[in-house]
């Protein structure tokens, strides 16, 4: 392992000579001292030198060092501490001119030049935060699974049928054949639950969807979730709640921000109907033949919410079955509605989900309603021949959830190589 003290663990080794590696952030005189910013793979540290101290060698922004020096408590520094008395040593410098510079407290450059050259910008300590604050929330996901003895799988990306329909999806050659990029783990993990009984998964899903928006992305990272042995969407809701709870708790708790919203102990419901009922009369618009909310209409709810229970979340459940995939159940009340959900934050959909069929003649009776046939469902509709529990599932939108839980404008900032319309570069 390297010798080199990280800059969390900085404050540690107070009165100590350490040493570190990182990059040249900026550097600036104030009277006889020079002050640098040095940054490393966990945030910024102050080194100050002296006029006695050894000289300094050019120093421009991006050149990678290594410097040791004192560690010294200063409450105006990062931390509380700064380097003193700083010796560096030289180990790369930039080729050329810089597109743009890192040193201002926020990333002052445009989506396009920010994307293109991301291998710079995202060395910004406001891009560096956003991935930390995603990594957190994936980690607290995976804890909170694991602890209820949920089993990670890992299902294929390249799959000989469309999984979710038959539009919007990525065509590939494969071999002598044609085959496409999975537009979620849904089959497989429904699969899953005839083995383990409880799964989820962490993995990329595809969506040729022709939309060039500040919320679509054509790969996106979802975390989904399976679960057997259950009777109805409202399980799956606390479990939901409670996994965003320990997700938002441990990547509060990475990041130090405490201003974020608090899941509440029970997150408020409105059914899709009444949904429709509200935003209509709020809009003086009749919506009552809507098979699905705008983004609009998700905004409205989302200040309704807001309004009425103080709440940055709203379950909206019970969305026209016919919207809904093929292996959705049906509310058996009201068939013409399903036992599905989607959740709502801050007046955004980051998480869809529901009940499935699990009986096999379920499933060749919702097929034939639909005019569609097994072609190319064999393998998935083995598993309810041969014995499938009551289940459901849902699956977060990782980058989503990520967007909206720091404010950010386009979901691209939360995506490390954003795919989309015209982006498939770098």
């Amino acid at each position: 392992m390297s010798h080199y003290i990280l800059s969390r663990s900085l404050s540690q080794y107070r009165d100590q000579s350490i040493t570190m590696g990182g990059w040249i952030h900026r550097v600036r005189q104030l009277g006889g001292l020079t002050f640098i910013v040095l940054r490393d793979p966990q945030g910024l540290v102050q080194i100050m030198r002296q006029p006695e101290d050894p000289p300094l060698p050019t120093l421009v922004p991006e050149t990678v060092v290594q410097v040791t020096g004192l560690v010294t408590p200063e409450n105006r520094a990062p931390g509380g501490v700064e380097l003193r008395h700083p010796v560096f040593r030289i180990l790369s410098r930039p080729g050329g001119s810089l597109p743009f510079h890192l040193g201002s407290p926020k990333l002052r450059v445009g989506m396009d030049l920010r994307l293109n050259e991301a291998a710079l910008s995202l060395r910004h300590p406001q891009s560096q935060r956003i991935f930390r604050v995603q990594a957190a929330l994936t980690s607290g996901f995976r804890r909170a699974l694991r602890e209820r003895q949920f089993v990670e799988v890992q299902t294929p990306k390249i799959i000989a049928t469309a999984s979710e329909s038959g539009a919007n999806v990525f065509k590939l050659q494969y071999f002598d054949t044609n085959a496409y990029l999975a537009q979620s783990p849904q089959f497989y993990k429904q699969m899953m639950v005839g083995v383990f009984g409880r799964v989820f998964e962490t993995g990329p899903v595809f969506r040729a969807e022709p939309h060039d928006t500040g919320r679509h992305l054509s790969e996106y990272v979802s975390l989904d979730v399976e679960v057997g042995f259950i009777e109805s969407p409202q399980e799956l809701m606390s479990l939901l709640r409670d996994l965003l709870d320990v997700m938002l708790g441990e990547a509060r708790a990475d990041s130090g921000d405490n201003g974020w919203p608090r899941v509440p102990d029970q997150i408020p419901v409105i059914h899709f109907a009444d949904a429709l009922t509200q935003v209509g009369e709020a809009l003086g618009q009749n919506l009552a033949q809507e098979p699905d909310l705008s983004p609009t209409h998700e905004d409205w709810l989302g200040v309704w919410a807001r309004r009425e229970y103080e709440s940055d979340f709203l379950f909206v459940e019970g969305y026209p079955t016919a919207k809904r995939p093929f292996y959705t159940a049906p509310d058996p009340e009201r068939p013409v509605y399903s036992r599905s959900f989607d959740l709502l934050f801050r007046g955004q959909e980051i998480v869809t989900g529901g009940m499935r069929l699990h009986r096999d003649e379920d499933y060749l009776d919702a097929l034939k309603k639909r005019g569609l046939t097994t072609e190319g469902l064999e393998g998935y509709l083995s598993a309810f021949r041969y014995g499938m529990p009551p289940h459901g599932g849902f699956a977060i939108g990782l980058e989503r959830l990520t967007a909206r839980l720091l404010g950010l404008s386009n979901i691209r900032e939360a995506t490390l190589f954003p795919r989309d319309l015209k982006r498939l570069r770098p």
